[in-house]
């Protein structure tokens, strides 16, 4: 029976930090539903007095967030998926082929982790300034395309990959891509989904370098147009919660969807190797 009422407790104790966790995002939503300066109130209500869709409707009729959406999401996607087919052959080629300086270059790789991505920033827009990808969706995804990080965890998970097996598709007569396509893929499941969802929240949460690579306003992505909304209404907070529920929702998602991947790889990326 003590054993019992410990576990009670223990679980109340959780369920009471969880909720306090979660308060900001859930009167997040509570606020994104009241009316026009309900929210202002000393004290705020933490619950709508009459729920209204009203703010949801001016961002998507009047402010052209689905614009914005749709951006965010291509670059979210689209470097989503570039990263996982670059991580992922990259990752394959330093675990089991042998090449020409393969170990310095990986050294010289995991060095550059240390070096702050903003740093970065000011070499890397030149280059694409002259490359002509500034302003552009593409030029928004370049940071997100060849973490190191993510080759770093590809390279340990491909390690546990048997030599054999490789070998064994080579004298059957199968190309290259063949054994990375048929074979390697199929085994790094795991950690390109736990890779796919860093990536992903990684480039939807981005602001700061959309901020610099993007002058258009119709090219913005959600965070530099929410920056940017929030300074044209910055007392109208019922409508900065419903731009910051539409950004963070997608995530959300995604999340739940893949979150068996994401600490499935965690784990095995943390013990191969």
């Amino acid at each position: 029976m003590k054993l019992r009422w410990r576990s009670v407790g223990l679980h109340a104790l959780l369920f009471v930090g969880a909720l306090l966790a979660a308060s900001p995002l859930l009167w997040m939503v509570s606020a994104s539903l009241m009316r026009s300066g309900e929210a202002n109130t000393s004290p705020p209500p933490l619950l709508p007095h009459h729920p209204s869709l009203e703010h949801y409707r001016a961002l998507f009729l009047s402010q052209n967030m689905g614009r914005y959406f749709a951006n965010s999401l291509i670059i979210a996607l689209g470097g989503t998926i570039l990263a996982v087919l670059i991580t992922g052959m990259a990752g394959y080629a330093f675990a089991k082929l042998r090449f020409r300086g393969s170990k310095a270059i990986f050294r010289a790789l995991l060095a550059g982790m240390v070096i702050p991505g903003q740093v970065a920033m000011l070499p890397m827009f030149i280059l694409l300034r002259e490359m002509g990808l500034i302003n552009t969706l593409f030029g928004a995804m370049i940071p997100v395309l060849a973490p190191i990080y993510g080759i770093f965890l590809v390279r340990q998970y491909a390690l546990s990959i048997p030599d054999d097996l490789l070998d064994a598709a080579r004298l059957d007569g199968a190309s290259e891509f063949r054994v990375f396509r048929s074979i390697v893929l199929p085994s790094l499941g795991p950690v390109l989904a736990t890779l796919g969802v860093f990536t992903f929240l990684s480039a939807w949460n981005d602001f700061m370098w959309p901020l610099i690579v993007l002058s258009d306003d119709a090219r913005y992505n959600l965070p530099v147009a929410l920056a940017n909304l929030a300074g044209e209404h910055v007392q109208d907070v019922e409508l900065m919660m419903a731009g910051a529920v539409v950004t963070v929702v997608p995530v959300f998602i995604a999340f739940l969807f893949l979150q068996r991947y994401y600490i499935q790889g965690i784990m095995a990326g943390s013990v191969k190797g």
